[in-house]
């Protein structure tokens, strides 16, 4: 579990993870599980998500959360430069807006507004 002292080391964890991969963070934050970023041409988006997880999964561990780890899946979207500020301050503001509306909530009405199909039981774990 991710908690509210270990928040911002791992933010800082996983924006470090990110200029090493080039793809520099434009916005970690919220609960530590969204992250904007500009991908590098020499990487995947599943390529990046596969470093930042294993190696923050091992950072965790490091820092004594033995018990720690991300989910199987994950979601991607890509945006325009239009929506770039209204995606900084909803990341930045994502425990307030969670308080509201669960993620599982908003992921699904993401999904369904832009018309992507999907199986429930494929998409928790």
């Amino acid at each position: 579990m991710i908690t509210r002292e270990i928040r911002p080391a791992l933010r800082a964890y996983i924006i470090g993870i990110l200029e090493i991969l080039c793809c520099p963070s434009l916005q970690t934050g919220g609960t530590a599980d969204h992250t904007l970023l500009s991908l590098a041409r020499t990487w995947t988006v599943a390529g990046v998500v596969e470093e930042v997880k294993k190696s923050s999964s091992k950072w965790m561990k490091q820092q004594g959360i033995g018990s720690f780890f991300w989910q199987g899946g994950y979601g991607a979207f890509s945006i325009g430069e239009s929506q770039l500020r209204a995606l900084v301050s909803y990341i930045g503001e994502q425990e307030e807006h969670h308080r509201q509306l669960s993620f599982q909530e908003e992921f699904r009405r993401l999904l369904d507004r832009y018309g992507v199909v999907y199986d429930e039981r494929y998409v928790w774990d």
